[in-house]
């Protein structure tokens, strides 16, 4: 199984997020689709696989998103921050209400699938030169800012319905980075 990383530096995720608007500047609607992907991913927390199966409706003029999570069956409701939903409010304006959010540009409105967001976010890694990056990457981004600004990992747990607190640190990364970051300044003499 491959180690998969958030994206701890917050400049990054700017530049990545603008990125994603233009990197595909012969179609601007993929752009756009990336883009909204991108910002969905780094905002809700979702599973890859939570992400694409919303339609317009679910999030289109609406605060909170409501879905059951395809793995675990729970349902669950994400408040829609602010700079998302005035992403979302653009996207969505002048589009159907039953059209996949992140719809791929095969066949009939379908949303994409899991191997090609994975290919959108493998393209982004490969211009930023990043490594260790998937599909969990945004879900990962989103868990480590939001622990770091909020330092709450009891709600972080319950938003990504973890048993316990040392997965959901394991998880987002924090585990190994507080370990990399003691063992530098780590003196015996």
């Amino acid at each position: 199984m491959n180690i998969v990383e958030p994206i701890r530096d917050e400049g990054l995720v700017r530049e990545i997020a603008d990125w994603m608007k233009k990197s595909s500047a012969d179609d601007p609607e993929l752009c756009e689709r990336n883009h909204v992907l991108w910002m969905m991913g780094i905002y809700s927390g979702l599973r890859i696989s939570d992400l694409v199966k919303n339609r317009i409706s679910a999030v289109k003029d609406k605060k909170c998103l409501t879905l059951r999570e395809t793995k675990t069956g729970k349902q669950t409701t994400i408040e829609i921050a602010p700079p998302l939903r005035a992403c979302l409010a653009k996207y969505c304006s002048d589009r159907d209400p039953e059209e996949y959010l992140i719809r791929s540009r095969e066949g009939y409105n379908k949303p994409i699938t899991r191997q090609q967001a994975y290919n959108i976010l493998n393209k982004m890694a490969a211009h930023f030169k990043l490594e260790n990056i998937g599909c969990h990457t945004m879900r990962k981004t989103f868990g480590y800012h939001f622990y770091k600004e909020y330092r709450d990992i009891v709600i972080l747990m319950n938003i990504f319905n973890h048993s316990n607190q040392s997965i959901t640190l394991r998880y987002i990364g924090i585990n190994q980075e507080e370990i990399g970051l003691k063992m530098k300044k780590f003196r015996i003499f």
